[in-house]
């Protein structure tokens, strides 16, 4: 059977409005993501064969965003501080986070602003208590049953060496003699 062609989004301020609150109303975004989403409306549209003023909604679309910032309703910081305290936790590098925090549309300012938050306790290195929270969620190194380790030790190196890690870090803590070892070296 074929389908009745679909309907064009609405593009109107009212509709996109809408749109970014039940976008938000779902999911924790940066700017540049409700951005892309709202823009993914306009390519809807013009996919339908709607005729769209693109530079018009762009402007509609730059508006509503500013109006949101202002009103707090998006706050590219908190957002950003949040993303990275739920990677940290998951164990992933100063590296990688800075790529997931490019991917969300944040500037490069505010990601060095919410990353300096991060650093933890002075004195502690982040990537180093991220790398040894990998290697114990991931059971890798120190955290591997002894008779398996060396068999495996290129495998852990490299597992940590794509998370975004430092070689020589990954050393540290893959090489660790055991995990007391490696936990009492990180104060």
């Amino acid at each position: 059977m074929d389908r009745p062609p679909r309907r064009p989004p609405a593009l109107d301020d009212a509709a996109l409005e809408r749109a970014a609150l039940d976008y938000l109303g779902r999911y924790a975004a940066s700017t540049g993501q409700l951005r892309r989403v709202l823009q993914r409306r306009i390519r809807r549209a013009l996919q339908a064969g709607a005729e769209v003023d693109v530079e018009a909604v762009e402007a509609r679309i730059t508006a509503l965003l500013d109006r949101m910032a202002k009103s707090k309703l998006l706050d590219d910081a908190q957002f950003a501080e949040m993303r990275i305290a739920g990677l940290a936790r998951r164990g992933r590098s100063t590296r990688a986070i800075r790529v997931k925090l490019r991917e969300a549309g944040i500037d490069e300012t505010v990601a060095a602003d919410a990353l300096s938050l991060y650093g933890g306790a002075p004195g502690t290195d982040p990537d180093r208590a991220a790398a040894i929270r990998l290697a114990r969620r991931r059971r890798l190194g120190p955290f591997r049953a002894e008779a398996d380790r060396a068999a495996h030790r290129m495998r852990d190196l490299a597992a940590l060496a794509r998370a975004g890690f430092a070689p020589g870090l990954c050393r540290v803590v893959i090489d660790a003699p055991d995990v007391a070892a490696l936990e009492a070296s990180e104060d």
